[in-house]
């Protein structure tokens, strides 16, 4: 008989499930209210709300009634409330209340199942694994430094998601974005990698250097661009994705995969203001006006970025659904190591499973 590990091995990593034992984001903390908000993850369908207090809590979106969905209802004195015969559920799961309750009938002995949330830097951080969590999302540092200007856009696309992974860690890909890259001639230099993570390390020419105080403005005008190298690394640390480019920018992208042909996506790009050291000799709040209006700066080129890369995404994943036997022929090895570790982190799910 086969091993666990044999069969993973020879499994399609493009039909791979994930490990649940980690910690997805599932939504920005703007978009999580007293309305409740449905999501969905590898299949879960969840119920996101805000109490009285501002906590965020999150439930199975299942009503255990008639097994409608909880995300269409109400929060009501910080209880979730079934849009379809009312009745309600605490943050832990249990029926609290039942409006038509006859006197001498008892709540239900039901229960739907709550998830482990985190809010932080800026995101809600949701822990599918049924295990006490041993780690920590990823968090984003520059999130609330006063030093990092932030962008995010968000990725829809109809593909499993290690296509998005595998293109976030080929930098050869760079040809595909032309005026909106960062980046050109890009050679991989080493690969280091290990049960949780792999880092490629990159040799680049950048066109962006935030030294001057006109600087950002390159981000708008592509004549001020001037090509200098920089070295560029990227990193899948499972089952996020993170990336500097020199010591101007750094980009994450913070993955919430629903299916396996549906993933969702936050990527996040900060641009340093580290160079600018007067700058940090103003007033807190002055630095954080800076920074708050400065949000989205880059967002018409992170947007463009995202629709030419899920184009591409979308296709191998058509292509792969029209023919699965097709062989790719690859030559960037640091894919075989992502592929490896995907491979891996399932295997050690389904063991603790």
């Amino acid at each position: 008989m086969s091993s666990l590990s044999e069969i993973v091995q020879t499994r399609d990593v493009r039909q791979l499930g994930i490990n649940p034992n980690h910690w997805y984001v599932v939504a920005r903390s703007n978009e999580v209210t007293s309305k409740p908000l449905g999501i969905t993850i590898w299949h879960y369908a969840i119920a996101l709300y805000r109490d009285s207090q501002g906590q965020v809590h999150a439930l199975e979106d299942r009503c255990p009634h008639r097994q409608v969905k909880l995300s269409h209802g109400q929060v009501i004195n910080d209880e979730l409330e079934c849009a379809y015969h009312g009745w309600r559920f605490n943050h832990q799961g249990e029926c609290a209340a039942v409006p038509y309750l006859a006197a001498n009938q008892k709540l239900p002995n039901c229960t739907i199942r709550r998830y482990l949330v985190k809010e932080q830097d800026g995101f809600i951080w949701l822990y599918l694994g049924k295990e006490e969590p041993k780690v920590e999302p990823l968090g984003l540092p520059e999130w609330e430094h006063l030093n990092y200007i932030a962008t995010v856009s968000v990725i829809n696309c109809q593909a499993h998601y290690s296509y998005l992974i595998e293109n976030l860690m080929d930098m050869y890909h760079g040809h595909l974005h032309q005026d909106l890259q960062a980046w050109a001639e890009a050679t991989l230099q080493d690969i280091d990698e290990n049960d949780h993570r792999v880092d490629a390390h990159y040799q680049a020419q950048s066109y962006y250097k935030i030294d001057k105080i006109w600087s950002i403005s390159q981000l708008f005008f592509p004549a001020l661009r001037r090509l200098h190298p920089e070295p560029l690394d990227v990193s899948y640390i499972y089952p996020h994705w993170m990336s500097t480019l020199g010591k101007d920018f750094k980009i994450y992208c913070l993955l919430c995969p629903i299916s396996e042909t549906q993933t969702k996506a936050y990527l996040i790009h900060f641009t340093s203001l580290n160079a600018f050291w007067r700058l940090h000799k103003l007033p807190v709040w002055f630095r954080r006006f800076v920074k708050d209006s400065l949000f989205g700066a880059a967002q018409k080129l992170l947007d463009g970025l995202v629709v030419q890369d899920v184009k591409m995404i979308e296709e191998e994943q058509q292509a792969y659904l029209q023919n699965p036997e097709r062989r790719n022929y690859e030559l960037n090895r640091a894919l075989v190591s992502v592929q490896r570790l995907m491979k891996n982190q399932v295997e050690k799910s389904e063991i603790n499973y």
